[in-house]
């Protein structure tokens, strides 16, 4: 199964990494290194599936490709 594709990127607004996953609105975490961010967001991900499921709302399939895995395509 393809997972979803996480972002993280420094945040000088937040003095520290943000993760995001672009498939799933609104998941997003904070840490203070890039594998402190993924680890936050990993568990992030888990509760909004978890939350998806019991309020019967659809999951997205992951989809999300950034620009250059579109251009080597």
């Amino acid at each position: 199964m393809k997972d979803y594709h996480i972002n993280i990127f420094y945040s000088d607004e937040d003095e520290g990494y943000i993760a995001d996953i672009p498939d799933l609105e609104a998941c997003s975490a904070f840490g203070e290194t890039p594998s402190h961010a993924l680890h936050e967001v990993e568990v992030a991900k888990q509760i909004w599936l978890e939350a998806a499921r019991e309020l019967g709302k659809p999951i997205p399939k992951p989809r999300y490709r950034p620009v250059i895995y579109q251009a080597a395509s």
